[in-house]
């Protein structure tokens, strides 16, 4: 009972101080277990980077040293243009992404549409190009990265000001952060979703916390880990302190979960889940994972760059020792009787032409004993891990070189050995999508939190036309992302220009009427890699967006009918909206928007029967 009561005295700002050092302990204790594995990522990028005579040890990673003087160090790296070239394969997959719509309904698509437009806008202004090559790059190095979809409130229009303090929009924000930064609760779970919490930590400055946060808090000595040098230590007063954030799924006694935020052993923050980013709404972390290699039963994934380094290792022994046997053949092993010659002059300048070698007399003149010739096993075994390198890594000389060997002449057969490369580097490229797509659902409900009541974004029509449209979160009906494109790693430019070519040969591009539309003409000219081209808009695109603009603003009156209206797309336009669900719904509460609506499809059809009756008079005029 007594413990009870001293529990209930406790000030807020020793519980605070208790939750602080909670969490740290927590982080302590998760990356001892992870030291290991941080090992072997420092190994990773060594190799990659050239240096590849170090090994992996209980306290890190630590280079050893020649056994003999003479022994050749040479490294005869293939890491890296693995390493590159998958980057470059990887690289092409940047599909287009789009909303499925809930239903057929009219007001469904015409939500989805929207919510598509918002989602590609994103992605430029993210600039998230930039942002996958850096999340491959991780991946690939080792084995996993991650994707950190968040909302600045910071960023985005200026919208105002408050006391003297500026007011934006907000924003989401995606940044890029290495395996190293995360720690989940368990490194046997295979998932995001399986983990029941995940820590980020990242040494910050102390100026961001205070910037971020409004707190001042003293610097600390940090340790963190970098994958050139492993765990460094930064001294205190170096302005840098740990920030960690720890992210708890909800549970029965946290329905909201839990995000708490140490900094400088100070706790700044402790609440629910911020983010509404999971499937109907419910909380989850703001993170997305993607791999490289799967590995089960591990939360951390396999790269191929751990895979092909026992075949560097022997690699680099075999071209080393296969060196120094022709450096002996090349310069020779001399034989000398003791005490005949000056060894010291000897071994200093060597037997260069023209010398004049002094012996003593009596004694067995010196010779170079027979080394004989490089044994063919040695280019039997560079042959063989040549060969292992291909196998293990699935990155063909193809690839690699642009180059075939003379047993793959014909063209069927380099296509075959593209389409094995291809495969092999699939399993990767579903994962890298499978990330896109769930940052893209991410991006959608951030939007659905936080966006408000109206925005401005500049997004790209379906013919190529620059558009500026105005929506508010009410327009985020769902979040079902999917990719208008299939199979970008095989897809390369030259393969889709020939492919939309025949298509064109063929007439499957054009409408009834025979002819190409403009916005079929704008996705043609993007497949050929000119889509930043601008055209004009044609008369029927122009008028069926005047017409989608009238159905908007029908609920604040009759808009106005024009003469120079396309009278019948207008009317087509305003009856499909009419018997869309949305204006169902409308009119259900407001039944004068009906009548409204069927008064402004009146006046289209009277000018178009105007229009009629007078290209009829004038046919009759003499």
């Amino acid at each position: 009972m007594s413990a009870k009561i001293k529990r209930k005295n406790v000030s807020a700002d020793e519980a605070a101080a208790d939750k602080a050092a909670e969490i740290r302990a927590d982080y302590l204790e998760r990356a001892r277990i992870r030291r290991p594995l941080e090992t072997q990522w420092q190994l990773n990028v060594n190799f990659v980077a050239g240096n590849q005579y170090c090994i992996a040890g209980p306290d890190g990673v630590s280079e050893f040293e020649k056994e003999y003087h003479w022994q050749e160090r040479g490294v005869y790296n293939h890491v890296a243009p693995i390493f590159e070239t998958r980057l470059a394969k990887l690289g092409r997959i940047r599909p287009k992404m789009s909303v499925r719509p809930a239903s057929s309904d009219e007001d469904d698509m015409r939500t989805a549409k929207t919510a598509g437009k918002i989602l590609d806008g994103a992605c430029r202004v993210l600039e998230f190009s930039s942002l996958a090559a850096k999340a491959a790059m991780w991946s690939e190095l080792c084995g996993s990265s991650f994707y950190k979809v968040s909302w600045d409130q910071n960023a985005g229009r200026l919208v105002g000001s408050v006391d003297g303090a500026n007011v934006y929009e907000g924003e989401v924000r995606v940044d890029v952060c290495p395996p190293y930064e995360l720690y989940p609760s368990s490194v046997s779970v295979e998932e995001l979703s399986e983990c029941e919490s995940l820590i980020h930590a990242k040494a910050v400055p102390v100026a961001e916390v205070r910037r971020v946060w409004g707190v001042e808090v003293s610097s600390e000595e940090v340790e963190v880990f970098t994958p050139g040098a492993g765990i460094s230590a930064m001294e205190k007063g170096d302005g840098y302190c740990l920030v960690i954030e720890r992210y708890t799924r909800p549970r029965a006694d946290l329905p909201n979960g839990e995000f708490a935020v140490v900094a400088g052993g100070r706790l700044l923050h402790c609440g629910g889940l911020p983010y509404q980013n999971g499937n109907y709404g419910c909380l989850d972390f703001p993170f997305v994972k993607q791999d490289s290699l799967k590995k089960a039963g591990n939360f951390f994934c396999q790269s191929v760059v751990e895979r092909v380094i026992p075949i560097q290792r022997a690699y680099n022994a075999v071209k080393n020792r296969k060196h120094e046997f022709l450096n002996r053949i090349s310069m020779g092993v001399l034989a000398v009787e003791d005490g005949s010659v000056d060894i010291d002059n000897l071994e200093t300048e060597g037997l260069a032409p023209g010398k004049i070698l002094q012996y003593r007399q009596g004694s067995a003149p010196p010779r170079l004993l027979e080394t004989g010739r490089v044994p063919l096993d040695f280019a039997h075994e560079e042959e063989r891990l040549l060969s292992e390198f291909i196998s293990i890594s699935g990155v063909s000389e193809i690839m690699r070189s642009s180059t075939t060997t003379s047993a793959h002449s014909s063209g069927v057969a380099i296509q075959l050995l593209i389409e094995q490369d291809d495969t092999r580097l699939s399993v990767t490229a579903e994962y890298v999508k499978s990330a896109i797509r769930k940052i893209g659902r991410q991006i959608l409900r951030l939007y659905k939190q936080f966006a408000g009541a109206g925005r401005l974004s500049r997004v790209v029509g379906d013919g190529g036309e620059v558009e500026l449209i105005y929506w508010n979160k009410s327009d985020i009906t769902c979040d079902d992302v999917v990719f208008d494109t299939e199979n970008e790693i095989s897809s390369t430019p030259a393969v889709k220009q020939s492919l939309m070519f025949d298509l064109l040969r063929m007439g499957l591009l054009h409408d009834e009427n025979g002819k190409l539309s403009d916005a079929m003409r704008y996705k043609i000219l993007d497949v050929l890699g000119y889509g930043g081209w601008e055209f004009t808009r044609d008369m029927e695109s122009l008028n069926i967006a005047r017409a989608a603009k009238e159905n908007l603003s029908i609920k604040q009156g009759n808009p106005e009918v024009l003469e120079i209206d396309r009278h019948d797309l207008h009317i087509a336009e305003h009856t499909k909206y009419c018997l869309g669900g949305e204006f169902q719904k409308l009119s259900a509460k407001n039944p004068s928007l009906k009548e409204r609506l069927m008064q402004h499809i009146r006046e289209h059809k009277q000018f178009s029967s105007l229009e009629t009756e007078a290209e009829g008079g004038g046919h009759d005029r003499p």
